[in-house]
């Protein structure tokens, strides 16, 4: 959907542009996405799974330009409500033949009800600032009265506790756009849950079809989780990459840690990010859209969550999930003991596997152990030249000493201070000896396969930094009191020293004395008789 900066009023709108009260003709929620969703492969398999056949669909509030251009192009009737006229010109300026109302929520009168009615982006910015908002509960009702008995709701809330608001610094109610007029977090109404949310939907007469947990984050979701699959242990290889890092976000905390948390700690229902909920409007007919068990998007490839694994869309094979731990996880952890018998079994067994004809994509955050074998989470595209296992050894290192480092985590060799030199020593490690010339040609390997990893990619988030700050306190610490103890003992050495010497000047002087004596003399001349008469004996036996 296009900006609607570039909209003036002073021109007619679009003739499928009708304005029902409440618009606002200044506004434009589209020049701003970085507070809007921004809903790709999984939102648009899903809703194009509830695009009825033959029926009337309506989207609620904005939504990205492309969700909005393939819901048209598959529904036979569509109606777009949006509040600000810049926006509601521009679509309707895209697509002539959509019907565009402009306005609030609770205003809008239908002539008749919808089949599918879509607001993925939430009520909030039903509103308009033109009149005072109505509470959550109130706009939710207004806009289950839209939907047709039989029909279907597609709402998304945002997680006022999700995982994603404790790992930023800025405050997550006031994020600096103009579309936050008015604080968030009074309404009483707002869900303060799953089950809150169930709640107010079936007290809007509305029946809960499945509830989605959205991943990794509210900006750009790349995961939708029902459930009834979170219900289930999910593997390590699915919920290792539900975790992002936003390249201009403040963060307080490491993201993949506190994902990690969430997951193994089965909290991945009430601290996701935002919930996408799928109901339907009270009927004596039985909805019998199959709805998917969850939806990853990983690059450009799209998995659907099956009973026994998942398989890749459109048609797909289905396949078992692989089992174990992530490598990276295990390493990390063994770094962290110091256990460095571990670290080297770990590697040595992963060489044996490259060797073997293992992925050469493969990186530490990409594989799992399962303590016999290693699989590929996410295989890629090879290169187009293979190389050696050495040099693919190599890069698997590299990028864990860079991602080790940057993250902050200890590890048990405090000598290497770059990336580079910590890969070497964990090429020695799992004895498969790498020169600099291995490394370069393993660093050319990471930028051919994309997304290649960088010495400073990330910076050190708050609790990092925190962390290594008391770490070094402690080392700091630790090191003063030795220097304290050794320090004493080298005072309690000199002054030990001293005593000796002073000790051994006293006899020297005693013996010289005793040597002036005339007892001393008369001996030693009486003694000389005897010793040459010694010497003569030895001569004449000898």
């Amino acid at each position: 959907m296009e900006t609607g900066g570039a909209h003036v009023i002073t021109g007619e709108a679009p003739e499928n542009v009708r304005l029902i009260g409440g618009e606002m003709l200044l506004w434009s929620d589209m020049s701003n996405m970085r507070g809007i969703t921004d809903w790709r492969g999984t939102a648009l398999e899903l809703v194009g799974r509830l695009v009825p056949d033959s029926g009337r669909v309506l989207l609620v509030g904005p939504h990205p330009q492309v969700l909005v251009d393939d819901v048209v192009a598959r529904a036979p009737s569509a109606a777009v409500l949006l509040r600000s006229y810049p926006d509601a010109c521009a679509l309707g300026e895209r697509h002539p033949g959509l019907a565009v109302f402009c306005g609030r929520l609770e205003v809008f009168a239908a002539e008749q009800p919808y089949d599918l009615v879509l607001a993925l982006d939430g009520l909030l910015r039903t509103h308009s600032a033109e009149a005072s908002a109505a509470a959550w509960s109130e706009s939710l009702a207004a806009l289950a009265e839209l939907v047709a008995p039989g029909g279907r709701l597609v709402l998304g809330v945002r997680n006022d506790l999700g995982v994603d608001r404790f790992l930023e610094a800025r405050p997550a109610d006031r994020e600096g756009a103009d579309d936050q007029w008015a604080p968030h977090g009074f309404d009483p109404s707002y869900p303060s849950g799953p089950e809150a949310l169930d709640r107010g939907l079936e007290s809007a007469g509305l029946r809960v079809r499945r509830c989605y947990a959205a991943y990794p984050g509210r900006q750009a979701p790349r995961a939708l989780l029902s459930r009834e699959a979170l219900a289930a242990d999910l593997p390590d290889a699915l919920t290792f990459p539900l975790s992002a890092r936003g390249g201009d976000r403040m963060l307080v905390a490491d993201p993949l840690r506190l994902t990690r948390l969430v997951f193994r700690h089965g909290l991945g229902e009430e601290l996701a990010p935002l919930w996408l909920a799928v109901a339907t409007a009270a009927s004596d007919d039985d909805d019998h859209v199959e709805l998917p068990l969850g939806l990853v998007e990983e690059g450009s490839a799209l998995y659907e969550l099956t009973a026994g694994g998942a398989r890749r869309l459109p048609d797909g094979e289905e396949l078992p999930i692989p089992a174990g731990r992530v490598v990276e996880e295990i390493l990390v952890e063994a770094c962290a003991r110091e256990d460095v018998r571990t670290v080297r079994e770990l590697l040595a067994r992963l060489a044996e596997w490259l060797e073997a004809g293992g992925d050469v994509t493969a990186a530490t955050d990409s594989l799992v152990y399962d303590g016999e074998r290693f699989a590929a989470i996410s295989p890629t595209a090879e290169p187009s030249t293979p190389p050696g296992p050495k040099v693919v050894l190599c890069r698997i290192l590299w990028r864990f000493a860079v991602r080790l480092l940057a993250a902050g985590h200890h590890h048990p060799w405090p000598w290497p201070l770059e990336a580079d030199q910590l890969a070497l020593t964990l090429c020695g490690m799992a004895d498969r000896p790498c020169d600099q010339g291995d490394l370069d040609r393993a660093r050319k390997l990471d930028v051919e396969l994309g997304c290649p990893a960088e010495v400073a990619e990330h910076a050190p988030t708050y609790r990092d930094l925190l962390g290594a700050r008391d770490r070094l306190a402690d080392q700091l610490t630790a090191a003063l009191a030795r220097i304290s103890r050794l320090e004493t003992k080298l005072s309690y050495r000199e002054r030990e020293l001293v005593r000796a010497k002073a000790k051994l000047r006293r006899t020297q002087r005693k013996a010289s004395a005793f040597r002036r004596t005339l007892g001393y003399r008369l001996s030693r001349r009486l003694a000389r008789p005897g010793k040459v008469a010694r010497k003569v004996i030895r001569l004449l036996s000898g």
